[in-house]
């Protein structure tokens, strides 16, 4: 019984972070951050835990992440966009990620600046700490066994590829590639989330760079 309560309280916990944001529930952009930060502290909280046990604390940042983070993203970046797409472009037809909701970036020098600064703060920082530290330890704590990190690693980023389900099937697949190396390079610096907060946002202000540049 105390297994089943846990495991409802867990996917009441995921669709509650996933889908607020989506919802409309909270009209101004990116506020919807303020509740659902709200509500992972208040549920770990009920656990005894702590954001450090995400993989997020201050204590913790370091140069390196910044550093390794910088680099992993635009290889990322160059890799997605010159060689993994154009060759999955060859095997399979798909539409370019619908990026509609940025058209107003293109040159508009204080948007740019404005959606950059969110890029890292709601990218960058939240978009971590939800999908790659709450989501993930909350499914690897219900999964028994060797393989809990396995396959927790995996629905976590199947939820966070999902997560971008407005940006097409291309933009699905962009955020499920990007968030397995976000994901491994917290996982391989021994669970600090700042690496993969660096790596998210640099390669989110690469991307949005590109977008204001007109490309």
């Amino acid at each position: 019984m105390k297994l089943f309560k846990e495991i409802l309280f867990t996917l009441f916990a995921i669709a509650f972070v996933t889908l607020v944001p989506q919802s409309g529930i909270v009209p101004l952009p990116f506020v919807y951050t303020i509740p659902v930060l709200l509500f992972i502290w208040l549920f770990l909280k009920k656990d005894r835990e702590h954001f450090a046990d995400l993989g997020f604390s201050f204590k913790r940042f370091e140069i390196k992440a910044v550093l390794i983070g910088t680099v992993a993203a635009i290889v990322l970046f160059a890799f997605l966009n010159y060689a993994f797409f154009p060759l999955l472009a060859k095997i399979v037809k798909l539409a370019p990620a619908d990026l509609g909701g940025y058209n107003k970036l293109k040159h508009n020098t204080p948007f740019y600046i404005f959606i950059l600064a969110m890029g890292w703060v709601v990218g960058g920082f939240y978009e971590e700490i939800v999908f790659h530290g709450f989501i993930f330890t909350r499914l690897e704590k219900l999964m028994p066994g060797k393989y809990a990190v396995t396959i927790s690693f995996w629905l976590s980023n199947i939820i966070f590829a999902l997560y971008h389900l407005q940006l097409g099937t291309s933009g699905v697949i962009n955020a499920f590639m990007a968030g397995i190396v976000y994901h491994a390079l917290m996982l391989r610096y021994k669970r600090n989330i700042w690496y993969s907060i660096f790596c998210h946002a640099v390669f989110d202000t690469i991307a949005l760079t590109f977008i204001y540049l007109g490309y």
